[in-house]
């Protein structure tokens, strides 16, 4: 397991594998931010060094340098940090100069950080950078750094606080890396009940069983093709000092196949991936509990694995959500929504100030905005801006998207309240969340995030972002509780 400190040690005296330091484009080639005593150490031939490499300190570049006995450390790790770095550059370039130190037992992370804010986005950004997935493998890979020193002073509050993040985005990173062969829904459940144990969370798990006596027609509906059964669990954390509450609902599709709208091959590959909102409530309860902020917040998570089979619904049935209303299933494949309609009503009853249900939910959202930035729909423009606020402070890209009236006649239906998709092909995203609007209790205020692209990376590795499961949102989730706690959401 990683450890993580901050140190104000002397960098020419650190006993280290690497030294990571900043660079930002000079005319001549790069000037470094800070490091003065290692540039002595090099005869004041660091700058010259790194241009020689060819370094341009652009942002996200890593150069490495050997010192060759000039200091006890055997590299110096240039990264770019273009012509200025936020908290997000800095946890940008902290991830990937990590990532570039595989296998190192010992890094010291030496960029310019000051205040608490940046020195919690340095520590983040190097143990998201620091993450690996090696379940698998049987073969050697070079593993995460041991060690990793912050060079800065002060309280180490914003160190352990960004360890506590780390961990939560590292549960939900695993939980969307892991095949669906080993995480089915009362797995997945399994692993909620863990992690409320370990936070001091109320839990409450819903079998098929349960879920049939209790109404929960999406859930059952999208469930049963499969031979591993759905499950709706419901955490609660809460504070003795609380004056309002968070509700969170989390689509958990363990593996969707489309059902009989069954999906092409090369959509279906990473689809593993669909239960990464439920993760990402699960990932923010967990620093929540740590974290304790003073606000209520129950999450759901909405587990089910979408299969086609003689069992499966079929496009024209009728399910009965939780609460009565009726839906018609046009198409199997949007199964989302309809597992996400249950919790969505039931949360009703936890008297919400606010409601927050994420979701990799469409195709769409990818078309619209691409891979890393998630859609935020709402019923109260002052909410969506709020909750993009949070999301863009905390580095997570999000966009306000309107929810516009006219779409909601395409999910009418001839025989039930409602259709699951509309027959317009345009504005996927959007009709989406016009479909989860209508479930949201009356007078509670609700915002619906689209994850579908940022939850996955299929590309290369970037940042502190990893191929594949990104742990996106818990971020997000976490700064809206506590928005909430200081009473500005």
């Amino acid at each position: 397991m990683t450890t993580i400190s901050l140190d104000s040690v002397v960098l020419t005296a650190l006993d280290a594998d690497a030294i990571v330091v900043g660079v930002h484009p000079a005319e001549d080639g790069v000037r470094p931010a800070g490091a003065d005593d290692l540039d002595t150490a090099l005869s004041g031939r660091l700058a010259d060094s790194l241009a020689a490499l060819g370094a341009t300190g652009k942002a996200g570049e890593v150069v490495k340098l050997p010192t060759l006995g000039a200091l006890p450390a055997a590299l110096i790790v240039a990264v770019g940090l273009g012509d200025s770095a936020d908290a997000e550059g800095l946890r940008r370039a902290a991830g990937s100069a990590l990532r570039a130190l595989a296998g190192k037992s010992k890094v010291a992370v030496a960029l310019p950080a000051t205040s608490a804010d940046e020195v919690e986005a340095v520590a983040l950004g190097a143990l998201l950078g620091n993450y690996g997935f090696a379940n698998y493998r049987t073969s050697e890979k070079p593993g995460p750094v041991e060690e990793i020193v912050v060079v800065g002073s002060g309280d180490d509050a914003p160190v352990r606080r960004a360890e506590t993040l780390a961990s939560a985005i590292f549960l939900v990173r695993d939980l969307v890396n892991t095949p669906p062969s080993d995480l089915s829904p009362e797995d997945f459940a399994g692993v909620a009940t863990k992690v409320a144990a370990e936070g001091g969370l109320g839990i409450e798990v819903l079998d098929e069983k349960a879920l049939v006596d209790g109404g929960y027609g999406g859930i059952v509906g999208v469930g049963q093709g499969s031979a591993n059964p759905p499950r709706l669990v419901r955490l609660a954390y809460t504070h003795p000092e609380a004056s309002k509450t968070l509700a969170l609902v989390g689509k958990g599709i363990t593996f969707d196949s489309g059902g009989l709208s069954l999906k092409p091959a090369e959509g279906m590959d990473w689809m593993k991936s669909d239960m990464g909102g439920a993760a990402a409530v699960l990932g923010a309860l967990a620093a929540i509990a740590e974290l304790k902020p003073a606000v209520n917040v129950v999450g759901y998570l909405a587990l089910a694995e979408n299969m086609p089979s003689g069992t499966a619904q079929r496009p024209s049935d009728v399910l009965t959500v939780y609460g009565g209303k009726t839906v018609e299933v046009l198409n199997t494949d949007a199964e989302g929504r309809l597992v996400m309609a249950d919790p969505i009503v039931r949360s009703g009853e936890d008297e919400p100030d606010l409601l927050i249900d994420i979701a990799t939910l469409t195709g769409a959202q990818l078309v619209a905005l691409g891979t890393r930035t998630t859609g935020v729909m709402a019923n109260d423009d002052d909410v969506r801006e709020k909750v993009v606020a949070a999301a863009v402070r905390t580095g997570e890209p999000s966009w306000g998207m309107p929810l516009p009236e006219e779409l909601r006649k395409g999910l009418d239906s001839a025989v039930a309240d409602i259709a699951n998709i509309s027959g317009e092909r345009w504005g996927g995203m959007l009709v989406a969340g016009v479909f989860l609007k209508e479930f949201v209790p009356d007078g509670v205020r609700w915002a619906h995030l689209d994850i579908a692209g940022p939850s996955y990376n299929k590309g290369e590795p970037h940042g502190y972002t990893p191929k594949a499961g990104t742990g996106a949102a818990v971020r997000t989730l976490v700064a809206v509780a506590e928005d909430m706690a200081a009473g500005e959401l």
